[in-house]
């Protein structure tokens, strides 16, 4: 399955948005950015979709101790070394350390390390040190056995043309400890953005703990907001957004954001996230998402993140053993379990039964979104205040039904990963579990 890259028609762009503009608009309205995004072949070596890979690691259990102690103190995630063998090939003195935000709700000095969400890194103490290529996997917790959802939505939000994720599903252990099945995905750094991109840029990423205000100029004021990925650091492009985003009239908004972002590109990310039923995106409560900034074109695109509450799924923290009852706990009695920060939530609300977003969103601070318990997103919010706009996301919407769907796609794709766990797996997932994960997608889709 060739992922496919989603080139921008700015005819229809430009004929919604010269509709009734004056003269003077006009300049502006056409001035568009497109993003430079690339045609990414399926993945190969350890990113082959179609294998079950191994990935074991070996750390020392006082480390990982006292890394969480830290975590439940601070919320800091410290590194540690371990040594990681994947696809049978060893790797010493490897980076691992905690990732994730919601999902580390309820970790605890009991949590099991093989079900805790890891971002490994092979050249974090070894310089130079990779496999095929590549430095950093990231290792998802997921409230599903399968993970087939997230799976299943980054295959289709490559589909879409949309930057998207390798993911691979693994036979995971610790120390030792019986394999678990877990997806893992590329990190969004540098490699991952050579791949997807034709053109220098920078990578910014939204913390869950920010928001999209404008802070003013200083780029002290937008630490622990936004964290820059890749390229030299620079927080000036983003805070120049920010400022447009938050500051500008409704007039000029609309004569001139397709001067600053790639809209189309957007309002397909939009309809995307609607299409595959993933309450946890730019709005949602992670405030998950990456703005990508081109170097070329002077314009920024939005760039998905975090799927795997894709195709209608609950939140709740992974904590140890990757489940959360109501209220986001395991054992959903929505008590703080002893050790966890004080500042953290003790509950998230759960997506409304109709999937539609609150319409008071869901909290959030100036200029909306993010954060546990945030729900919306200035960007969102004044793009789709926009009836052209918004027009254009219900067309993209009826646009990717037909390409995903409707085409049989999103079927064929499904059944590629359903085979791996099937063939491959059946010591990790019973075959009976795969198929009613796999009909729950199907469901979501209409099927």
């Amino acid at each position: 399955m060739r992922r496919r890259t989603f080139v921008a028609t700015w005819a229809v762009v430009a004929a919604l948005g010269l509709a009734g503009c004056s003269s003077s608009d006009q300049t502006a309205s056409t001035a568009a950015v497109a993003t430079a995004a690339k045609d990414v072949a399926d993945g190969t070596g350890i990113w082959d979709e179609s294998q079950l890979h191994e990935i074991g690691v070996e750390v020392d259990p006082d480390a990982v101790a006292t890394m969480i102690d830290t975590y439940q103190s601070s919320g800091e995630k410290d590194w540690i070394e371990a040594t990681v063998t994947i696809d049978g090939e060893t790797y010493e003195r490897v980076g691992i350390r905690l990732k994730g935000n919601s999902s580390l709700r309820g970790v605890s000095d009991d949590s099991d390390p093989a079900d805790l969400p890891w971002m490994i890194r092979l050249d974090k103490f070894v310089d130079g040190q990779s496999l095929d290529g590549w430095t950093s996997f990231v290792v998802r917790s997921n409230n599903s056995e399968t993970a087939l959802n997230e799976a299943v939505a980054l295959d289709l939000l490559a589909e879409a043309g949309l930057a998207s994720e390798h993911a691979i599903s693994t036979a995971f252990s610790v120390n030792g400890s019986d394999a678990r099945l877990r997806l893992v995905v590329q990190d969004l750094d540098e490699e991952w953005e050579a791949e997807n991109f034709s053109t220098a840029g920078l990578l910014y990423k939204s913390e869950a703990s920010g928001d999209w205000s404008w802070r003013g100029d200083d780029p002290d004021s937008y630490t622990d907001v936004f964290d820059q990925e890749t390229g030299d650091d620079d927080l000036t492009p983003l805070i120049d957004l920010l400022d447009f985003l938050n500051n500008s009239s409704d007039a000029d908004f609309e004569a001139e954001l397709a001067s600053h972002l790639d809209v189309e590109a957007f309002a397909r990310y939009l309809a995307f996230e609607e299409l595959v039923d993933n309450f946890d995106d730019i709005d949602g409560p992670g405030n998950n998402s990456y703005l990508r900034y081109d170097a070329t074109s002077g314009g920024f695109t939005v760039v998905a993140w975090d799927h795997n509450l894709a195709f209608g799924g609950s939140p709740g923290g992974g904590g140890g053993d990757g489940a959360g009852g109501p209220g986001g706990f395991p054992g959903g009695d929505g008590e703080r379990p002893e050790g966890m920060p004080t500042d953290m939530p003790t509950d998230m609300p759960s997506p409304p039964a109709d999937g539609q977003r609150p319409e008071d969103g869901m909290g959030g601070g100036p200029g909306g979104g993010g954060g546990p318990g945030g729900g919306s997103n200035v960007l969102v919010e004044r793009f789709t205040a926009v009836e052209k706009w918004a027009d254009l996301v219900e067309q993209a919407k009826a646009d990717l039904t037909a390409e995903l769907v409707d085409s049989g796609y999103a079927e064929e794709a499904l059944a590629a990963r359903v085979a791996v766990l099937t063939e491959q797996a059946g010591d990790l997932v019973d075959a009976a579990t795969v198929q009613e994960e796999a009909d729950a997608i199907r469901e979501s889709l209409g099927g």
